[in-house]
């Protein structure tokens, strides 16, 4: 079998990154069959991007954060997290901004997804996290609150422990954050395929499809998946 694969630059509080996620996803699904005709097996892992490193643990309002960085008016806030909402309907994703109502600092959750790929959990925490954080509000800064996650899984709490304080996994770690720096993007989500071409963007199902066959060569390259890379 041949692989794609896929990296998604990511942060855990990054309204865009679970939508971009599921639409990639949903193309690989899609793709399904015309993938195995060709042999080709997609694998997805995640570099951490964090789009706040100084965020205390305790957090931000999600409304006083926006409101301050843009100088939106509460109307212009509620027109964006309505279209937000919208998006993420659309990607079969429940944004719940009642109970979520405030970004965190993402060290440990990025730390924790890393060490869950070596346990080949990774793709199962993401997607635990999106649903705990989205829709139920959790606090993905509190490491008794990330724990209940991991058991949520079936893995180990004390590794789990362990790996948060590890300096090898700060040391490995710290090799992912280096290689996106590489990149130079400005935002997330992003995604790297096969380790060199960087698409950024939350992008539709259709787009991430399109992208998928012009690299088995089952689509010509167009200007957009150009520019895109």
């Amino acid at each position: 079998m041949k692989t794609i694969e896929i990296e998604m630059i990511h942060d855990i509080i990054c309204s865009w990154c679970p939508i971009g996620y599921s639409n990639v996803v949903a193309a690989i699904r899609n793709l399904d069959g015309t993938l195995k005709d060709q042999g080709i097996e997609v694998s997805i892992k995640f570099l951490p991007y964090q789009l706040n490193p100084d965020m205390p643990m305790e957090g931000e309002k999600i409304e006083i954060y926006l409101k301050n960085r843009y100088g939106w008016t509460q109307t212009q806030l509620m027109d964006y997290l309505m279209n937000l909402i919208g998006f993420a309907e659309k990607a079969g994703l429940a944004y719940d901004f009642s109970r979520r109502t405030r970004y965190f600092n993402t060290d440990k959750a990025h730390r924790l997804i890393h060490w869950a790929e070596t346990q080949g959990k990774h793709i199962e925490l993401n997607e635990l996290l999106i649903t705990e954080y989205f829709t139920r509000g959790l606090d993905v800064s509190d490491e008794r609150a990330l724990l209940q996650v991991i058991d949520m899984l079936g893995l180990n709490a004390e590794d789990a422990i362990a790996a948060l304080y590890s300096e090898t996994l700060t040391k490995t770690l710290g090799d992912k954050y280096d290689r996106v720096k590489g990149f130079n993007i400005s935002s997330v989500p992003s995604f790297v395929f096969n380790h060199d071409q960087c698409v950024s963007g939350s992008n539709s199902v259709e787009f991430f499809e399109q992208y998928l066959l012009t690299m088995i060569g089952k689509k010509e390259s167009d200007d957009a998946f150009d520019k895109a890379s």
